[in-house]
């Protein structure tokens, strides 16, 4: 009789840090729900890569969830701002950029709390970090634990269940080249993964956003040429 697995709930957008943090959940014992987010983004290319990496590690369930965060804007990723291009490292790590989306990991986290609540699981896994200039609010450690605090708080199972959620984020305190590193001796195949946030309707990467940029930045620190491919002779860093 197979042995009966805890449940993690993993949120996966098919980029490199999620996929990385899907092959860790993986590692470390649980049976794998994945979680994506089709909510208006300009980078939909991303749900086949979240499809790849669902199927390269045998998840029990794969949701693609439909909103449409366009509704409320204030972001080049749900509006028809510019996505910004070729930013100096400088400027990187001083500045939020026009791609932070409002509110989006709060809000995909409610949905992985929901239906970790419905599974009777107790753990939830995110690919966010606060290192690499991502400058984004809502991927510093003070918020996570905020919301592990407020989850408990805040559900059925924190309340009368007596287990509490764990939020996970094996990410959170890694560059992206030992992100790379640790999903290489966990086998993940990133020639599946797609980062980019304005990427061709192909999926060919610009290779001068953010993502990119941080995403060739960390094949270098490995001594890699990242295997996706970009439209453009792309840069390591700027």
């Amino acid at each position: 009789m197979r042995e009966q697995k805890p449940k993690a709930v993993v949120l996966l957008s098919g980029g490199l840090d999620s996929t990385t943090t899907l092959a860790i959940a993986k590692d470390e014992g649980f049976d794998l729900y994945a979680l994506t987010f089709r909510y208006g983004q300009r980078h939909l290319y991303e749900i086949e890569p979240a499809r790849r990496g669902a199927k390269q590690f045998h998840v029990a369930h794969h949701v693609v969830v439909e909103i449409d965060l366009r509704l409320c804007g204030g972001s080049a990723l749900t509006s028809e701002l510019e996505v910004p291009k070729g930013r100096p490292i400088a400027e990187r790590s001083r500045w939020m950029p026009a791609t932070y989306v409002p509110a989006r990991t709060t809000i995909f986290v409610s949905f992985a709390l929901a239906w970790a609540e419905v599974l009777k699981a107790c753990d939830i896994y995110l690919g966010v970090n606060s290192l690499d200039y991502s400058c984004y609010p809502d991927c510093r450690p003070e918020y996570i634990e905020a919301y592990r605090r407020m989850a408990n708080l805040a559900t059925k199972q924190g309340v009368e269940g007596g287990q509490e959620l764990t939020i996970h984020t094996p990410l959170i305190s890694l560059t992206k080249g030992e992100i790379i590193g640790r999903g290489r001796q966990l086998g993940v195949d990133y020639s599946l993964t797609s980062s980019c946030y304005d990427p061709q309707p192909s999926g060919a990467a610009c290779g001068q956003c953010d993502s990119c940029l941080l995403r060739l930045k960390g094949f270098a620190e490995n001594g890699m040429k990242d295997p996706i491919q970009y439209r453009m002779e792309a840069r390591a860093f700027a």
